[in-house]
């Protein structure tokens, strides 16, 4: 047997992170070798809130340039452009004509967002549930990594596709797959530098909220120096009335490569003053190497484009055929 298909992609939204790193993107390095992986830049999910067109195409290439930069290996991944590859937005219609309106009304980030858009909110963003079922679907994946966050929308993937299954297809000939969760506990939700009570996101308006991949040296210190703390000395993971500390702490563990309990009892009579310029330099030291591959790849835009044409090629290969097996279980007619 063949390996295991892996799918997942990230919005070009800019500001990524280190959330989007140590929740994603790094667990797609560490893994890759042990499945066939199909990571794409979400650029259709990008624009189900307001955005800058003037933006989205150069955003799109800085994460490409950034999958690249963290470690993807084109032997073991496929890196493609999913607004290049138009069986997502048909398979989406599709999806959508069987998708109860309910089960999309329930979805608790589209009522937290709604909330904040008030009557700006789109029918994409109600939608995008589908869209992402339809971009796991299309390449019939094994597993799809999320965090705890987005565990709700690959159990509306599931149900989707058996939904699709039991009305178009046959007990011994499924249509679709369902795909499976993969999911790593630790460090899959960073949390925000100046609240550790949330998580840390590209859509704070608050740039002292993040580590950003690409933030430089003074930068990573100054945010550092400002996160926010508490007044107590020694440091302890795990105590709720300390997020922050735990964040810290947490990020300390992650980037440095340690384990958790060496850093306990390395970092349990430090105080924020020592503990701070550590994180700092370790911080500096792992987004180093990321960000000289990162200038070495978009020097050169013939070899970017290069990837994304090939993977725009294969993604597709596989994406249509899906489709196809969709339009034929509907019942479409086939193109004259």
């Amino acid at each position: 047997m063949g390996k295991q298909r892996v799918l997942s992609g990230v919005q070009p939204t800019g500001n990524y992170h280190l959330g989007n790193y140590l929740g994603a993107i790094r667990n797609w390095v560490e893994g890759q070798s042990e499945y066939e992986n199909y990571l794409f830049v979400a650029d259709l999910h990008a624009i189900t809130v307001p955005h800058d067109p003037k933006q989205l195409a150069a955003d799109t290439y800085t994460l490409a340039a950034l999958y690249l930069a963290c470690g993807l290996d084109l032997n073991h991944s496929t890196i493609f452009v999913q607004s290049h590859v138009s069986a997502h937005s048909e398979l989406t219609w599709l999806l959508n004509c069987i998708t109860p309106l309910n089960w999309l009304q329930d979805m608790i980030q589209f009522k937290e967002k709604a909330v904040k858009q008030g009557e700006n909110v789109s029918a994409g963003l109600l939608d995008y549930p589908v869209l992402m079922a339809a971009d796991i679907l299309l390449y019939q994946a094994d597993k799809v990594p999320v965090g705890e966050d987005q565990k709700q929308h690959l159990e509306l993937t599931r149900d989707i596709a058996a939904r699709l299954n039991h009305q178009f297809g046959k007990p011994d000939r499924p249509v679709l797959k369902l795909p499976d969760p993969l999911i790593r506990k630790e460090g899959a939700r960073v949390m925000s530098l100046a609240d550790g009570t949330r998580k840390m996101s590209k859509s704070d308006p608050s740039d002292l909220s993040r580590i950003s991949l690409l933030d430089s040296p003074e930068q990573i210190q100054y945010k550092i120096k400002r996160c926010k703390t508490d007044p107590i000395r020694g440091l302890t993971f795990d105590d709720p009335a300390r997020p922050e500390c735990n964040n810290l702490l947490t990020l300390y563990t992650l980037l440095a490569g340690k384990k958790k309990e060496d850093v306990a009892v390395e970092c349990q009579d430090m105080g924020w003053g020592q503990f701070k310029p550590l994180l700092t330099d370790t911080i500096i030291e792992s987004l180093k190497p990321i960000q000289e591959k990162y200038h070495s790849v978009t020097a050169d835009k013939s070899y970017l484009e290069s990837v994304l044409r090939d993977g725009g090629e294969k993604a597709r290969a596989i994406a249509n055929q899906t489709l196809s097996q969709v339009k034929a279980a509907f019942g479409y007619s086939l193109p004259l």
